[in-house]
């Protein structure tokens, strides 16, 4: 400090004076607020003032030893600085109350005051103020520019720290003379001098022990700690936390390299790795998805491995004192991250600038920006699972069909997918590469979810129209209710079919909520008024003939309401889904033949005039095929399900019932859905269930799992090819979707079927046994 180093902050009119010649002159301290006797042990009697700042070297005794309240010489004891074997540690408000308290001294001191001392006091109080300001605002470190108080997390440090002025980096000191240091920075000095008093072996295991046992429960000025916010953390509401602890402290323990194991307890929330001799981090630590404290401060680390961008969900990561000069971009990942400490490490001016002006959230963000677009993933493998139906011969039996839930660009927020480039993110750039994968695929049924009616009409009809494509499309029921400019940004469901192809004979649009408040048995069901009837979601059915063969179709694109707590409303939505295609089926099955079967194609007299070979006639087109019921007319039913394998609508859709006891019901009443149950007269099975279902068709750090079907007829179709997994090498480093390379956080799913020939009855002759009578009276 600039009073020199023997002299000490004293409260408003105490003076600054240093007697060498006098070491028996006491200062009575009044230990207001300090713990009530409870057994513990008490204050060292070698303890420097805790109004100042510690010399990087304190001496053993202090020229002015600290009493208490009864002036006991026998009772003070070390506070920090020395070494001690004594387990107590002092409250943090300590600090605040030896800083506002009047210091008495004792009547040989007092009688060397002048008054020439009066400027002096007038200075005191200004500099007491400006500490006064520069306190930590969680209350647990004071601090000044060029100072580091030896204060812990848990209260003032009874350990010797390990470090001196020498070992810490130059660029923690290069702002001294800079005048103001932005609040940003001043935070990471704060914290970095919190960090190196922690350098006691499990000192963060330590600190929590006693915190559990209550030792220092009335220490933390109103802020909650550690094992309070785990015991007081929301589960997720389906999920059954079977871990009893979720906290690692590695700290203090001299590591050179870490054990392969400890990516296997991807439970971890935090973290504590400090003050080990690590040169490097391997990259394995992406594992550990669940971390939101990661404290890494006090190694030997030169750089971070790309898969930190892994660990969306950290709030805090300590790097303090390392030999980082650069950081991985993928770190940009990271957009829930609140403290990035880097202090102490000699990173590069641009990093460094951009954390010291604008803070922690602006260097993500810096990251996540200028990455680099990397390189994209190879091809989703073709998975055959029929070879025979390859042959040429079967090609007319064949189709393929597509579902994609896009993301709609509504949803696209940075607050939702914050781990995304802003670029990757935009709209125009994603519905280009949706664009492409629907073309690339080349699917004769494309099923689409989360389309808005603008991009609908102006951007896909028209470009999938050069690729021979028709659509259908209708939007979510809420568009009713609004003015035609809002209507064009709400989404909905678009099926889009091989116009030379296909021949749309009907379309239907089913709106789920309406529905059910229009069925007698649920008119008066306040569960469906209160939970059904506000979800707006929809399904659009359409009903295909194949030009060539005469075979029909039916196409069910469906999305299903999102929410995990209205595992009901989805089920409800389901079988209402299921019992109007029932409906429509037996309804199809009288449907006239279709009489025009041409496909309109452009003349073929441009041919000619340019000399060029015109194309072979189109087969004539087959008759349309009759149905004698319901179940025989192929049905292929897409879409997002928002549901996984083993709930109410998984069961309903491949086992064609669910009992009115499903727990999904959750004691609500839907008429007679609860009453009887709900089943359909359909044999459905999941076209990626004959791999046993993909990894995920929804990737995002808070969920990966699946929940985007194709169901098939089992008893008319027969899956012959599936489109496999996206390369798990690639997602070692990609946090979630969307990204540069998936333009939404859902996959496209791509199945081919084969028609199954018809089993028709044939009548058996009858069989002439000859004159049975005759040969009977001839025996």
């Amino acid at each position: 400090m600039a009073d020199g180093q023997y002299r000490f902050g004293h409260s408003a009119g105490q003076q600054y004076f240093y007697q060498p010649t006098h070491q028996s002159h006491q200062r009575q301290i009044p230990r207001i607020g300090s713990p009530a006797s409870n057994g513990r042990a008490g204050f060292a009697a070698d303890t420097p003032s805790p109004s100042r700042s510690p010399r990087p070297r304190s001496p053993a005794h202090s020229q002015y030893a600290m009493y208490n309240q009864n002036h006991q010489q026998s009772q003070h004891h070390l506070l920090n600085g020395a070494s001690s074997s004594r387990g107590y540690t002092p409250q943090l408000n300590l600090v605040h109350n030896f800083k506002g308290q009047q210091i008495h001294h004792h009547p040989h001191q007092q009688n060397h005051a002048h008054h020439t001392h009066h400027h002096h006091q007038q200075q005191q109080q200004q500099q007491q103020q400006q500490q006064q300001q520069q306190q930590d605002q969680s209350g647990q470190i004071q601090s000044q520019l060029g100072h580091q108080h030896s204060f812990s997390s848990g209260g003032l440090s009874t350990s010797t720290p390990h470090y001196n002025q020498s070992n810490i980096h130059s660029d923690s000191h290069s702002h001294a003379g800079l005048g103001k240091v932005s609040e940003h920075w001043q935070q990471q000095l704060q914290l970095a001098a919190e960090s190196r008093q922690s350098n006691s072996p499990h000192h963060h295991a330590r600190a929590n022990a006693h915190d559990n046992k209550g030792v220092t429960a009335s220490t933390m000025n109103g802020q909650r700690s550690d094992s309070d916010e785990e015991r007081n953390r929301v589960p997720n509401s389906d999920e059954v936390r079977r871990q009893d602890w979720m906290s690692l402290d590695f700290g203090g323990q001299g590591l050179r390299a870490l054990s392969p194991a400890l990516f296997n307890y991807t439970f971890l929330d935090k973290l504590y790795l400090s003050f080990n001799k690590l040169t490097q981090l391997p990259p394995a630590i992406g594992r550990l998805k669940n971390l939101s404290h990661l404290d890494l401060s006090s190694n030997q680390l030169s750089d971070l491995p790309p898969e930190m961008g892994m660990l969306v969900n950290l709030k805090n990561l300590l790097l303090f004192d390392n030999n980082l000069q650069t950081l991985p971009y993928e770190m940009g990942s990271l957009y829930q991250l609140e403290i990035l400490g880097v202090e102490g490490n000699p990173l590069a001016d641009e990093l460094r600038s951009e954390v010291m002006q604008n803070g922690t959230k602006a260097l993500i963000t810096h990251l996540r920006e200028e990455i680099q677009v990397a390189v994209p993933p190879s091809q989703r493998d073709w998975i055959v699972l029929d070879e025979t139906a390859a042959s040429p011969a079967s090609a007319p039996q064949r189709l393929s069909v597509l579902t994609y839930n896009t993301l709609c660009d509504k949803y696209a927020t940075h607050s939702q997918y914050g781990y995304t480039p802003s670029l990757a993110l935009s709209w125009d750039y994603r519905k280009e590469l949706i664009l492409q994968e629907v073309r690339a695929q080349n699917a004769d049924i494309v099923c689409l979810q989360e389309i808005d009616t603008d991009s609908f009409n102006e951007y896909f009809r028209m470009q999938l129209a050069y690729n021979d494509y028709k659509g259908v499309f209708w939007p979510k029921t809420r568009a009713k209710t609004m003015a035609e400019k809002e209507a064009k940004a709400v989404d909905g469901c678009a099926t889009f079919y091989k116009g030379s192809r296909y021949i749309l004979l009907d379309k239907q649009m089913i709106d789920f909520a309406n529905t059910a408040i229009n069925r007698p048995d649920m008119k008066s069901t306040p569960d469906v008024f209160n939970r059904v009837m506000p979800r707006d979601n929809i399904a659009v059915i359409t009903f295909l003939e194949d030009r060539l063969t005469g075979v029909r179709m039916i196409v069910v694109n469906a999305h299903i309401h999102w929410d995990p707590n209205f595992k009901d409303v989805k089920l409800v939505q389901t079988a209402i889904l299921m019992e109007q295609v029932s409906k429509l089926a037996d309804k199809y099955v009288s449907w006239p033949a279709c009489k025009d079967k041409v496909a309109f194609k452009l003349s073929d007299d441009h041919a000619d005039a340019d000399g060029e070979t015109p194309e072979e006639p189109a087969p004539e087109p087959g008759p349309s095929l009759e149905y004698s019921n319901s179940s025989q007319i192929p049905l292929v039913i897409c879409g997002d399900f928002n549901s996984t394998a083993g709930s109410g609508v998984y069961d309903l859709l491949s086992q064609g019932n669910v009992p009115n006891t499903h727990p999904d019901l959750r004691n609500h009443f839907y008429g007679a859905f609860t009453r009887d149950g709900m089943s359909h007269p359909f044999s459905l099975k999941s076209s990626y269930a004959n791999i046993g279902e993909l990894s995920f068709t929804n990737y995002t750090p808070g969920f990966t799992g699946v929940i985007d079907y194709i169901w098939y007829s089992t008893n008319t179709l027969q899956v012959t090819g599936l489109l496999g997994e996206v390369d798990k090498d690639y997602l070692q480093r990609v946090p979630g979707f969307p990204n540069y390379h998936f333009p939404s956080d859902h996959l496209a799913l791509l199945t081919e079927f084969t028609i199954k020939g018809r089993k028709e009855k044939k009548a058996l002759p009858e069989v002439d046994f000859g004159p049975q009578k005759s040969r009977r009276d001839h025996n």
